[in-house]
């Protein structure tokens, strides 16, 4: 007899993952998002995410976004301008090469607008799948989903999928997962992998789906 993989139940896990959520802040894209930000604003504070922490993305954003907030007002910057401004998030020689290297693409090819199409959004230099899919999320309030290295941890540790790459990960929850919950599905996991659910030694003993997660790749828990 082949024993049945053990999972948490989606629907009870998301509604444990919202009530967890209030607790906690939002990743720092979502943040700027609520505040209003634009599809153009939210593409560029996600490069600057990008293997940053939030606080300091945050930072990094306010400061360039208040000198240039169109694709037209970063052409005007330098790299060494951009560089000034983004310090000190990382990698951030390459990035504003990259916000450059977009800028230009956007004002000539797009009108100066952020295409809301994912295919369009990945052939952007420097712009992988997390990046478009949070693009689609937070900039246009489309139906999309971000897998990062919390939701692709997560979703692989409760059972939820088995893969082995963020990439194969997004295509399992989009068949998985139901698509109601598809653009908060990130945020929820990210405010959750950051603080409970952690990369080594999670908080195990504070998991609202401790007793029903099959604790996948776990070898030291609290």
């Amino acid at each position: 007899m082949v024993m049945k993989r053990k999972t948490v139940d989606i629907e009870r896990f998301i509604a444990a993952m919202k009530s967890a959520r209030k607790k906690s802040q939002a990743p720092v894209v979502t943040l700027i998002a609520n505040r209003g930000a634009t599809p153009f604003e939210i593409l560029v504070s996600t490069i600057l995410s990008l293997r940053t922490k939030d606080e300091v993305t945050g930072r990094a954003a306010q400061k360039l976004l208040a000198r240039a907030n169109t694709p037209e007002q970063i052409m005007e910057l330098t790299e060494k301008q951009i560089e000034k401004l983004i310090y000190p998030v990382g990698f951030y020689h390459t990035k504003a090469k990259r916000l450059r290297q977009i800028c230009r693409i956007l004002t000539e090819q797009y009108g100066g607008q952020v295409p809301d199409d994912l295919e369009a959004l990945l052939e952007l230099p420097g712009v992988g799948r997390k990046t478009a899919n949070l693009v689609l999320i937070e900039g246009f309030g489309k139906d999309a989903v971000c897998v990062d290295t919390h939701v692709h941890r997560i979703s692989n540790r409760t059972g939820i999928v088995d893969t082995k790459t963020p990439e194969q990960t997004e295509f399992a929850l989009r068949k998985k997962l139901p698509k109601s919950h598809w653009k908060q599905y990130n945020e929820l996991l990210v405010s959750f992998g950051q603080t409970v659910c952690t990369p080594l030694s999670p908080f195990c003993s504070r998991c609202p789906v401790e007793a029903e997660c099959p604790k996948n790749g776990v070898i030291r828990s609290r």
